[in-house]
Formats: structure tokens, C-alpha cells, sequence
């Protein structure tokens, strides 16, 4: 079972956009040699919504290369066609992924039964591994607690990532599916707390940029050693918060950049930080230890 700090790991770009193939072979091998517990290639950190399905094939085949299976790869595979997330999924298990991490459908705003004819239908097309993600905030659906036990009886539905940040929800998830399926915190806030209710790691965006005092933080958590998980955690409570003063990955993107690790390369309608918000972005990242 995947579990610990796993990044939502962006998609480094040169600044007219183009992928950074050297910068994202350095960010996964940099991983690796922080002890993160898995990579996430290519979900919405990774600017899944404008990589066209070459890139988006291309990096996920990229970030398996590098790693090289010394750590497991998720691969991002959601979409809002059942179709085309299951041409997506299919291409992704082709190319050696471990799991496929599956946003629920958005913007077309699919009923709790829609939701889980879609997931049902992937489940039964590609037989790889399959981790659900529910982020309402994002996406402007909520897949209900109900909705995702109907579906941890599926057999390779393996997990869930839940990025709602409801601690007393997590909690009752866990309750109704930890015995079926791995529950993942999607909210670097509460990741850890979450972890201690018995979730088995954190899909993380603050991992991007301090990925060893993630992988302490959920290792610490993980054995149930609440004092040093919360411990950990202190100094990452504003860059938990600022990188997302504006919508993610822009400034976690911005933050990498600072740190001298990826160039300033984004997509629109994504652009850098602006000026306003990279003082507390760099205030953050050094209560953090990362500059």
C-alpha cells in the first residue's frame, strides 16, 4: 500500500511554457532522495488542465523513467468524459504507472449516482489501481461519504484522496471504508490530524518544496507519535496556508522558482505570483527552513 508524504508534484516549464524535462528529472530524483513515499505525475498541481494528451502522456512516462521503481508513480488520469479518463487511465497503466489518482468529474456537476457509474465503469475498463478524489472546492462537486463506500467494494479501487479538509468528516470516512480502502488527506492543514484519526498519508502540494519535513511529519503521524507530528508540522503552518493565496500551483510554482529549482515557466490562464502575494509566499518559506 502507497502511504506517507506524496506530492502533488508540479510540471516544470521554461518560461514560454514549454515542459522542463531536466527540471522535472531533478525534482523526481530530488524526491526520491527526500524520502518522499510516492509521486503524483500530472494531477491538478501538475497543470493537468492545460497539458495537451501527448504532454500529459509524455510527463507521466517522464516521472516513471526517473523514478526508476524506487518509488511508486500515481499517475493523474481524472476527466470530466468517463471516456476519455478511461483513454487516459488505459495509456497510463500501459506505461508502467502503479495507480492512477481519479478527480471526480467536473463542471458538468454529475449526480451521487453518476459519480459512481463513472468510477464503476474505470474500474471495470483498466484494471490498474485506482485512487477516487473528491475535491468539491475545486471541481464544484461533492462525492458524499455514502457515495465513496458503495465503491470501496470494487476491488481495484484502492483508495481515496479527500482534499475537503472536514476533519469530522475524514474521520467518519475512515469509519465507514479504512477497512476497504486507504484514505489519503488532500489539505496540508490537517493532514497530519488526519493521519493520527488513521488516514494513511498526504497527497501533498507544501511537499513540493520541503519533502523531507513532510515525509517526518507523515512518518511521525503514522506511528501515532502525535507530539513530534504536530511538532513537525509548526514551522509549516503559514507555507501549508500561503501557497495557496492565490489558486494552485502558482504559488508553489513561484516558491520552487524562488528556491533556484524550476525556471518561471506556467500556462495561462495560470500566471506567476503576483507581486503582492510573494512576500508572505517567501516569508513562509523561510519559517519553513526552505530558504
Amino acid at each position: 500500500m502507497i502511504s506517507g508524504s506524496i506530492v502533488a508534484l508540479v510540471t516544470p516549464m521554461h518560461p514560454d511554457g514549454a515542459v522542463d524535462w531536466e527540471a522535472l528529472q531533478r525534482l523526481v530524483s530530488w524526491h526520491v532522495a527526500e524520502g518522499t513515499g510516492a509521486i503524483v505525475a500530472v494531477g491538478t498541481t501538475g497543470e493537468s488542465a492545460t497539458l495537451d494528451v501527448d504532454e500529459h502522456l509524455a510527463v507521466i512516462k517522464a516521472v516513471i523513467s526517473t523514478a526508476a521503481g524506487r518509488i511508486p508513480v500515481v499517475a493523474g488520469t481524472g476527466a470530466n468524459s468517463t471516456r476519455e479518463a478511461i483513454e487516459l487511465t488505459r495509456a497510463a497503466a500501459d506505461a508502467g504507472a502503479d495507480a492512477c489518482l481519479l478527480v471526480t468529474p467536473y463542471y458538468n456537476k454529475p449526480t451521487q449516482e453518476g459519480l459512481f457509474l463513472h468510477h464503476k465503469a474505470l474500474s471495470e475498463a483498466v484494471a490498474i489501481p485506482q485512487i477516487l478524489y473528491n475535491v468539491p472546492g475545486r471541481t464544484g462537486v461533492d462525492m458524499s461519504n455514502a457515495t465513496v463506500a458503495r465503491l470501496a467494494g470494487l476491488p481495484n479501487i484502492v483508495g481515496i484522496k479527500d482534499a475537503t479538509g472536514n476533519l469530522g468528516r475524514g474521520r467518519e470516512l475512515i469509519e465507514m471504508v479504512g477497512d476497504r480502502m486507504a484514505v489519503y488527506s488532500g489539505d496540508d492543514a490537517t493532514a497530519h490530524e488526519l493521519i493520527l484519526m488513521g488516514a494513511k498519508g498526504n497527497i501533498s502540494v507544501t511537499a513540493n518544496v520541503v519533502p523531507g519535513q513532510m515525509a517526518r511529519i507523515c512518518a511521525a503521524a503514522l506511528k501515532g507519535d502525535a507530539e513530534s507530528a504536530r511538532r513537525l508540522n509548526t514551522p509549516l503552518e503559514a507555507l501549508h496556508r500561503d501557497l495557496f493565496i492565490e489558486s494552485n500551483p502558482i504559488p508553489v510554482k513561484w516558491a520552487l522558482h524562488e528556491m533556484g529549482l524550476i525556471g518561471n515557466g506556467i500556462r495561462l490562464p495560470l500566471t506567476m505570483l503576483s507581486e503582492s502575494c510573494r512576500e508572505p509566499v517567501r516569508l513562509a518559506l523561510r519559517l519553513a527552513g526552505a530558504l
